[in-house]
């Protein structure tokens, strides 16, 4: 699979800019033949260590062999852990930073039925810290993925309010720029349940119990796209651009240039 994405990406770059390919090509002695053969040989010995009775992802080999303690029996005054423990000590514990293993699976969920992902969110989420403003949003947008619309909301005010309620106590430093991004990745990603796969936008939108409303625009092949969702519908407006087919909860819809469509949401 990863050596098929690869090679597809060689291919499009020839295909769609075949000057630059060869631009690329001269300035860098690009060997096709070669430099394929030799990612084909370097997936094929990759090793994913995978703990079989629980049936996640590992964090790293040997990961099971640290003492499992959850976050939520960590002692307050312990947080953050960056402030209080040594490095060494964090490195020994079963306690990560942020997503890393979830972080994958976000990038590739399409390639995870939802039994996986919610192992494997399930297992790690109780183990992280998340000491990084990459965290929240990662976690939230999978919250939402597998129905946790609680939790997604928890982490989401996580990454809204990350430097504002100053969780990691070192706002003093500056402002966390990735967190500003999580939360709309969190609001757009998570709650709307926006995808683009195989050139296609798509939305499965959900709302926490918290909101009456919330709305987002998004810009995808020329339209400009402004989604609202309420407890009870999600609105689709294309409010310019070309007609666009786009899919909510898997089924297909096409919405002109000043047309927009009314979808019931699911309980």
């Amino acid at each position: 699979m990863v050596f098929g994405l690869y090679t597809k990406a060689v291919a499009i770059v020839k295909k769609q800019n075949s000057a630059r390919y060869k631009e690329i090509v001269a300035k860098t002695s690009f060997d096709e033949t070669k430099e394929l053969a030799k990612w084909k040989d370097i997936i094929a010995n990759m090793y994913y260590p995978y703990e079989e009775n629980l049936k996640v992802f590992l964090q790293q080999e040997g990961y099971m062999d640290k003492e499992q303690i959850l976050v939520k029996d960590l002692d307050p005054a312990q947080r953050p852990l960056n402030q209080k423990w040594s490095w060494d000590r964090i490195l020994r514990s079963c306690f990560i930073k942020q997503a890393d293993v979830l972080q994958g699976i976000y990038f590739f969920e399409e390639r995870f039925d939802m039994e996986t992902i919610k192992r494997n969110y399930e297992f790690y989420e109780s183990r992280t810290v998340h000491e990084s403003s990459l965290s929240p949003c990662v976690h939230s947008i999978l919250a939402a993925k597998i129905g946790n619309i609680e939790k997604a909301y928890e982490l989401y005010l996580r990454t809204a309010r990350l430097d504002i309620d100053d969780y990691n106590k070192e706002v003093k430093e500056g402002l966390h720029i990735t967190s500003m991004a999580g939360t709309w990745l969190s609001i757009v990603e998570g709650f709307g349940g926006m995808r683009v796969n195989d050139g296609k936008v798509s939305f499965a939108p959900q709302i926490p119990k918290q909101w009456k409303a919330y709305s987002f625009k998004i810009l995808f092949k020329e339209a400009v796209l402004r989604v609202r969702v309420s407890p009870k519908t999600a609105e689709i407006f294309n409010e310019h651009g070309e007609s666009l087919t786009l899919c909510v909860f898997d089924k297909e819809y096409t919405v002109g240039n000043g047309g927009s469509i009314s979808i019931a949401l699911k309980n």
